[in-house]
């Protein structure tokens, strides 16, 4: 079965082989993507190497569904966005899926959720419906056996004190929160952690001005008093994750790989400098695995990648095929 090949791979032979069969049986069963290959001219037989692969614009995921012919959805994802944007829809026909994905990538990374306390600070995420990281993050917390696990919205001085609490009891803990919410933290306390990971899932959503990496990173080790910051790359339109454990060099699970292009040319492939992020994710089978996002970042000889920015215009340069489709 080629769920269980998808998770069952070893190396990057193993990762290039299913790769190529995932998207073969993509292209024939997923409309929208096969007629994304076919106005590229791609003969499938052709197919040789990853690069070759046609990535599909992520914005497509706001007009159309990509889907596999013939399933229905047991969960719909929504991008959060911003006012004024049409968000992202992911129809996803296999909810166990995406559960055994996230699941296996939060156990390589960090072990099993069960061992960790898990506090999750998520406002912007929690008061809206349709996303993907919380139906991630209240899984962990399910599972994860300690009593203070959960969302605390806006309840910071609750939130502090479970932390200084765990802390004094030695108890393994994670903090996942959204930056502007770390933020808004360490405005009313700070802490001098040694048992407490924390770990920001990226943007301000409005809520504050953004700033790079390296100066957010900063005010958060200061403020939470650790020496390193760690992250989660995700979104709506995948069914994987890449977690950092600082400096922002995100590492992926064994199912999941990044690729540059030339920010000029969608249809390209660079390496050793910046460029636009394809994300290629085998877990995200009923969907489409190859994807061209709106990100800007750099991959290094060992297979990380970091995050550099986004796209000023948020669109994919240099592929017009959205009008045809």
């Amino acid at each position: 079965m080629l769920e269980e090949t998808v998770f069952g791979i070893q190396s990057p032979k193993m990762f290039e082989e299913t790769a190529f069969e995932v998207f073969r049986w993509q292209y024939e069963h997923v409309p929208i993507y096969r007629r994304f290959c076919d106005l590229l001219k791609t003969d499938p037989t052709q197919i040789n190497a990853i690069e070759k692969i046609p990535f599909l614009p992520i914005s497509f995921f706001k007009s159309h569904t990509i889907m596999a012919r013939g399933m229905t959805s047991e969960t719909v994802f929504t991008s959060s966005g911003t006012t004024g944007q049409i968000p992202s829809t992911h129809w996803v026909a296999n909810t166990q899926l995406y559960q055994r994905s996230f699941l296996e990538g939060f156990k390589i990374r960090y072990g099993i959720p069960e061992d960790w306390t898990i506090l999750a600070l998520l406002p912007s995420y929690l008061e809206r419906e349709g996303s993907s990281l919380i139906y991630m993050v209240d899984t962990l917390v399910n599972k994860s056996k300690f009593s203070e696990s959960g969302f605390y919205l806006y309840d910071h001085d609750n939130l502090a004190e479970a932390l200084y609490s765990l802390e004094e009891k030695g108890q393994k803990t994670l903090l996942i929160g959204v930056s502007f919410a770390l933020l808004d933290l360490l405005e009313s306390h700070n802490f001098k952690l040694k048992h407490t990971l924390v770990m920001e899932t990226g943007g301000m959503k409005g809520r504050r001005k953004e700033m790079v990496r390296e100066e957010l990173h900063e005010i958060l080790k200061r403020g939470f008093g650790v020496s390193h910051i760690h992250s989660e790359y995700g979104m709506t339109e995948l069914l994987s994750q890449a977690y950092s454990k600082g400096e922002g060099l995100f590492h992926c699970p064994p199912w999941m790989e990044v690729l540059t292009r030339d920010p000029e040319d969608a249809l390209s492939t660079i390496t050793g400098k910046t460029g636009g992020i394809n994300v290629i994710d085998l877990a995200n089978l009923y969907s489409c695995s190859f994807i061209a996002t709106e990100d800007l970042g750099k991959k290094h000889a060992d297979g990380s990648f970091e995050i550099l920015g986004r796209f000023d215009t948020s669109d994919i340069r240099g592929c017009n095929l959205m009008v045809s489709l």
